[in-house]
């Protein structure tokens, strides 16, 4: 898990072949009015998911885990709390892996937290189980999914 501002993702790029290029686009482009949906930068290789959502109370948010995408979560509203559990550290999931959505879901109560706030970025990797969307009012963020 990575915590950053936008304006020093370069340090991160070399990470991953297609960082650099969503960071790139999320710099260039004003994505705080476009409608809420999928932008596919690199087929399901590299696509930015524009969420509109309501935030929730961290008592009922889940963790979730992924096995083919890196997450770069970028809050544009507000700051968000985002929890945070290495999944060596859960126990089984609260139903079958799903594949096709590319997610499981954990209960654990037993979880770290991280703020997030505009302009910054929390990069999570297929061990960092997280919980998202944690607070009050409405958000707007952008998931940017990178497939491993």
């Amino acid at each position: 898990m990575i915590l950053a501002h936008i304006q020093d993702s370069a340090r991160y790029e070399s990470l991953h072949p297609l960082f650099q290029k969503a960071f790139d686009y999320i710099k260039a482009n004003d994505l705080s009015a476009v409608p809420a949906g999928r932008i596919v930068l690199d087929g399901d290789n590299l696509f930015i998911n524009v969420v509109d959502a309501e935030m929730v109370s961290a008592d009922v948010q889940k963790l979730e885990a992924h096995r083919q995408y890196i997450d770069i979560h970028v809050p544009l509203l507000q700051t968000e709390l985002i929890g945070y559990k290495h999944l060596s550290f859960l126990g089984d999931s609260d139903a079958p892996f799903d594949e096709a959505g590319d997610c499981a879901l954990y209960t654990d109560s037993q979880v770290c937290w991280q703020q997030v706030r505009v302009g910054e970025f929390l990069l999570v990797y297929p061990e960092d189980a997280h919980a998202p969307l944690v607070g009050q009012g409405k958000q707007r963020k952008l998931i940017i999914k990178v497939r491993i």
